[in-house]
């Protein structure tokens, strides 16, 4: 319930759960009784200085916008009241190629006091067979079960999400009574300095999006079929990562990232971003963060593809010169990293900054930067940034965590004719989106030891604050649409670039009226070349360069309709693309 929830039964108060974007659950019991039962729930999404976001570049909706269940259960059970988690909890303290051991913590709530209850614990694979069991006796809050598993399959990303099943049961004699199954993968992960990300002691590259939890005539409300489109474009893009962006998200996204092998980026809702009003007062919401961070880790920690939990995204600090108004946040932070070592020990920390990250060292085990830059000198800009944070990061893994520009699918404009007074802040065409992802990528391309690369944003998303493109009120820098339905010239360029299946995409199809009769004619491909025509003329063949551009330059078109295809072919198949230029006649 978005941002705070009261319960109320049979007109009583049952609970009041501040921050919409982490399960909680209630014991009611007491309170219900033969006959009908009136439940209400009132949630609202008010500004409050206490509750996590105080501020952020994204809309808050209200309401119900996650699922609600009422659980019933035996008086002895396995407790859902442990910080709204699945009373399930696995901790992975080993996995190799040649033994995961694993300990599951299972909470319970044991009101009759019969001493026989026993928790019978199994781990089996895919296939179904049995690869590990325990059986003990049933007793007090939670019991804590070891298991090993021999020869594990790895999880491995996408190269193989394969998952078992931890099934928890609670048994009186040859009973059960209780029963919960929770899926887990079993893998290690490390980030080194200099090689970047490593996934079962392989370098294994991170990049990918940020993606929010907002999908046009939903809002937040996305059911599973919206969680589907959107991994389905992910896994289509070549994307290995996805930063959850800026709070935790709803248990859909976890699961079908732990399926199909995309490695997740989970942070509380402690963002800015920097600059905006009220963005960094951050001690009111001190209580709420801890809160939000122990429900976020237990509700999210059995889940494989989770392997980084983040603290903030652009809180400010001052650098004694500006930001000085603020809250000093850097004993929070440290808290709160402490916390996350405590609670998951087996995760890593890191946070998302715009300013000096000098001022957060040893806040965490991992450095991101969010940096944006121009278009045009997108790769120099980005190049230098990037090598003067590991400068001065002190031997702390840096990576990327937020970067890219708006791009309009009704606005277009010829990079070859840029002049700098016809391109305002607020116009942003599809051609210059396309154009500062290329730069941003050749220099990241070049830096293998940035640990993180994810693009600001997967898909455009409502922005109460920005006023810019071609609708007011929508943040624009996705790789799709607002309702997914197109994918932008970027989306491509990266699906070129990580997904090694053959494709051929033509750049600039919807800048179907165009003032210039000569101008360069671009694709983004994986194939060896292409070639070229031009109203059924042949103009050429073209071989993709580092970042999978093929470029036919100074091409010239005819007054009126041109009709533009491009042909490649991977082993015997033809892949080819096509579109509609017309030029417009000379006043």
């Amino acid at each position: 319930m978005n941002s705070v929830a009261d319960v109320y039964v049979n007109r009583r108060s049952a609970c009041t759960h501040k921050g919409g974007y982490t399960a909680f659950c209630v014991e009611i019991t007491g309170m219900v009784g033969p006959g009908d039962n009136e439940l209400e729930v009132w949630a609202g999404n008010a500004l409050r200085s206490d509750v996590l976001p105080i501020s952020g570049d994204f809309n808050v909706y209200g309401g119900i916008h996650r699922p609600m269940r009422l659980i019933t259960t035996g008086p002895d059970c396995i407790s859902p009241l442990f910080y709204g988690s699945p009373g399930v909890l696995i901790r992975q303290d080993k996995a190799d190629a040649g033994r995961a051991e694993l300990t599951v913590t299972t909470m319970l709530s044991i009101t009759t006091g019969d001493a026989s209850l026993r928790l019978s614990t199994t781990i089996t694979d895919a296939a179904g067979r049995t690869v590990a069991r325990d059986e003990t006796a049933a007793t007090g809050s939670s019991v804590s079960q070891r298991l090993a598993v021999d020869r594990p399959n790895l999880w491995q990303g996408r190269e193989n999400p394969y998952l078992y099943d931890v099934r928890v049961e609670l048994m009186r004699g040859q009973q059960v009574i209780d029963c919960v199954t929770q899926h887990t993968g079993l893998r290690s992960f490390s980030v080194d300095a200099e090689r970047g990300f490593m996934l079962n002691g392989r370098p294994y590259p991170l990049y990918g999006f940020n993606r929010h939890e907002d999908f046009k005539g939903y809002g937040s409300a996305m059911g599973r079929s919206q969680h589907e489109t959107d991994m389905q474009l992910i896994m289509e893009s070549g994307a290995t990562m996805v930063r959850l962006s800026h709070y935790p998200q709803g248990e859909t996204i976890y699961n079908l990232s732990d399926e199909r092998g995309i490695v997740l980026w989970s942070e509380i809702a402690l963002c800015g971003p920097g600059g905006y009003d009220y963005t960094d007062y951050v001690n009111n919401v001190a209580d709420n963060a801890r809160q939000t961070l122990h429900e976020m880790v237990y509700q999210k920690m059995n889940h494989p593809s989770v392997c980084f939990w983040g603290i903030f995204n652009e809180v400010l600090v001052s650098d004694g010169k500006r930001f000085r108004e603020y809250d000093d946040p850097l004993p929070m932070i440290r808290e709160l990293n402490d916390l996350y070592h405590r609670l998951a020990p087996t995760r890593l920390t890191t946070f998302a900054t715009c300013v000096d990250q000098t001022r957060y060292l040893g806040c965490s085990d991992l450095i991101a930067w969010n940096k944006y830059t121009g278009w045009k000198n997108a790769e120099t800009d980005a190049a230098k940034f990037f090598d003067n944070a590991r400068r001065n990061s002190g031997g702390t893994p840096v990576g990327v965590s937020e970067y890219g520009r708006g791009g309009s699918t009704v606005q277009h404009a010829d990079p070859l004719y840029y002049k700098e007074d016809d391109v305002p802040g607020t116009y942003h065409p599809e051609e210059y989106q396309a154009v500062c992802h290329e730069g941003y990528w050749r220099a990241i391309k070049e830096r293998p030891w940035l640990w993180t690369k994810t693009v600001w944003q997967f898909s455009d998303m409502q922005s109460s604050i920005k006023d810019e493109g071609d609708t007011p009120g929508i943040n624009d820098k996705g790789m799709v649409t607002y309702d997914r339905k197109t994918r932008k010239d970027a989306f491509y360029f990266y699906k070129a670039n990580w997904n090694p299946q053959p494709m051929l995409h033509l750049c600039s199809k919807r800048f179907d009226r165009r003032k210039h009769p000569v101008t360069d004619i671009k694709a983004y491909t994986n194939l060896k070349e292409a070639t070229l025509y031009v109203n059924g003329k042949k103009i050429g063949p073209a071989r993709p360069d580092d970042i999978r551009r093929a470029v036919w330059k100074g091409v010239g078109l005819d007054e009126g309709r041109n009709t533009i295809r491009i042909v490649g072919k991977s082993g015997k198949t033809v892949i080819e693309d096509s579109c509609t230029w017309t030029v417009e006649k000379a006043m």
